[in-house]
């Protein structure tokens, strides 16, 4: 070794080793290096500051704050700020007490973002949840603070605490010393007692605006020269849902994942999320009614990489980016992570889908979205939630359907066709059109010379009633029946229920009213009837007893049924074979077909029937 200089590379036959270079500085991940460290840097929190502001001005600071809201939304970090400005005090500066404007660091800012000041502790109750652990605050509280103006106590995830700790907290939080203050933090505001709600000043802490968010993560990316795409942006801050701890951890991810690039494809790959273009193809589709189209976008989307639950919650978000086009068109058309393509068809789809349409399909997208999550193959289970989507997007509604079906009823019954093979599927972005008219029943006829005949019978045109200006009503039922039609439920059950009839005539109404009834039915009636037949009805209350209320006599008649169902042999024989059964229900046999021949079906001789007819 030569004396002069020591180094190994002077011995003969040994390597020569590079000079030690100095262990580079950790890395910082997005999330704590851009940490606000005032309250100048917290975004969308501007009605938290100006009330702290304004409570710092005038001196009215609690003995407690309570922050809540969703995870990343900056909890933690604005209790060590608002610990930092109760305590903000500059070297050669007087003290001028507790403020919110902090323009450099002072004399205890630096102690306390980084969590190491002694007199703001920091306790983390969701690993300190019991009483033993309040106790030690309780218990230190009494102490002055060693340099800062107020001891302050941050708990973060304060409703992970015990009862008996909740309980522990009352005296104290409620007549503290005045050199201590409270911060708590929780993301469950419920779970925490409101004996302790009602000691703290609350702040809800709200998600961060889409616009909001996209413009801070592009602050960010040129302070750390990445270059990164609009569209990349957007889909970051959609995944994000409001969070600004998971929109920069997003971004950080999606740098290492791109190489220092930050593109719309990039992020979709890494985020395992469907081309936005591409899910506007596959709602198309959808609603066109194509199941092939669509079959053929969900599996190439899943090809490329896209979750089918994704697609799906990507789908029934567009779903509900269309319904907004349509209702509130300019607020929506504000959105900054919306692309062009997704703002110009999803205007068009507005214009020609209606709010039903898209309505059914949300419902459909949203019971569809958790099948998927937990079935053993997500992308057949997509597969036949896009069918089911596909035609029932435009089914009419019951109201709708009922009203169609009384319509096509009163024409003239169709000529019966075969049956097409395969019918096609309904299209939202089509004319609907519902087909009311029922099928026809096949009737089996029992012949004595063997074989069965059946024949394909169109049920007889009901007749149409001639149009009248005003309805007639002849007795009392139809009273009740046209509150029924005009949707009055309560007067049609207090008719039922509450009256008597003691005379009725076109007109006028005496009846007398049960016991408990409703002192202004006779009043009500009587507008009611004014209001659908245009004419004067006079509706007395009379003393005498009347006939039994409509529900009586139902209620006898379906005894009566029931007891001469019972009475038959062969409903006696049963019940006599099988202890315990009841009769649940009887209903009229329903009419007989009417006997036609159009139709032979080759077959054995069939019997059966309740009384079988010689003749047959």
């Amino acid at each position: 070794m030569d004396a002069t200089s020591g180094t190994p590379s002077d011995l003969p036959g040994l390597p020569s080793f590079p000079e030690p270079v100095p262990a580079a500085a950790p890395y910082r991940v997005l999330a704590r290096k851009y940490r606000p460290q005032n309250f100048d840097d917290l975004i969308g929190q501007g009605a938290m500051v100006r009330t702290l502001a304004n409570a710092f001005a005038a001196n009215r600071i609690p003995q407690a704050w309570m922050l809540t809201g969703v995870r990343g939304v900056g909890k933690t970090t604005t209790a060590r700020i608002l610990a930092r400005g109760l305590n903000y005090l500059r070297d050669g500066h007087p003290d001028t007490g507790p403020t919110i404007s902090m323009p450099e660091l002072g004399r205890h800012c630096q102690a306390i973002m980084e969590s190491r000041h002694m007199d703001v502790l920091e306790m983390d109750a969701a690993s300190h949840t019991g009483i033993d652990d309040v106790r030690g605050i309780i218990d230190g509280i009494r102490y002055s603070p060693v340099s800062a103006r107020y001891k302050v106590y941050i708990v973060d995830e304060v409703h992970m605490l015990s009862e008996k700790a909740f309980n522990a907290f009352l005296k104290t939080l409620e007549e503290p010393p005045p050199h201590a203050k409270f911060v708590f933090a929780t993301t469950e505001i419920r779970k925490v007692p409101v004996t302790i709600l009602s000691r703290c000043q609350r702040f809800d802490l709200r998600r961060v605006e889409a616009d909001t968010m996209v413009a801070h993560l592009a602050r960010i990316c040129a302070a750390e020269n990445v270059e990164a795409e609009p569209e990349a942006l957007a889909a970051i801050t959609r995944a994000a849902e409001g969070s600004v701890r998971d929109a920069l951890s997003l971004l950080d991810q999606a740098i290492a994942h791109g190489a220092g690039l930050v593109t719309g494809a990039s992020v979709r790959d890494m985020l395992g999320l469907a081309d936005r273009g591409r899910i506007v193809d596959l709602f198309e589709a959808v609603m066109r009614g194509d199941v092939p189209a669509s079959f053929t976008e969900v599996r190439g989307q899943y090809e490329a990489g896209a979750d089918p639950a994704v697609i799906l919650s990507d789908l029934a978000s567009f779903t509900h980016l269309v319904t907004r086009l349509k209702l509130v068109p300019e607020a929506a058309a504000a959105d900054p992570t919306l692309s062009a393509d997704e703002r110009g068809r999803g205007g068009e789809f507005a214009s020609k889908l209606s709010v039903r349409a898209l309505s059914r399909a949300w419902q459909i997208l949203l019971k569809a979205i958790p099948e998927v999550q937990v079935a053993a193959r997500p992308l057949a289970a997509a597969e036949m939630a896009l069918v089911r989507l596909a035609y029932a997007a435009d089914l009419p509604t019951p109201d709708e359907a009922l009203r169609q079906l009384k319509t096509e009823s009163l024409a003239a019954p169709q000529t019966l066709a075969a049956p097409s093979a395969s019918p096609p599927a309904p299209s939202a972005l089509a004319t609907p059109s519902v087909s009311a008219e029922p099928p026809p029943r096949p009737a089996l006829i029992l012949a004595a010379s063997g074989g069965v005949r059946a024949a394909l019978v169109p049920s007889p045109a009901p007749q149409v009633p001639a149009a009248s200006t005003t309805p007639r009503l002849a007795r009392f039922e139809d009273v009740v029946a046209m509150a029924d039609e005009r949707r009055d439920i309560g007067l049609k059950m207090a008719l039922e229920r509450e009256v008597h009839l003691v005379r009725f005539e076109e007109g006028r109404i005496e009846f007398r009213l049960a016991d408990g009834g409703r002192q202004s039915l006779a009043n009500d009636l009587a507008r009611s009837l004014d209001a659908w037949t245009g004419q004067r009805w006079i509706v007395a209350i009379s003393k005498e007893a009347g006939e039994p209320t409509l529900a009586h006599k139902a209620r006898a008649a379906l005894e009566s049924r029931h007891e001469n169902a019972a009475a038959h042999p062969l409903v006696r024989e049963v019940l006599a074979r099988f202890p315990g059964a009841q009769i649940v229900d009887v209903r009229d046999k329903a009419p007989p077909v009417e006997i036609a021949d159009s139709v032979d079906l080759a077959g054995p001789e069939i019997s059966g029937g309740d009384e079988p007819d010689d003749e047959s």
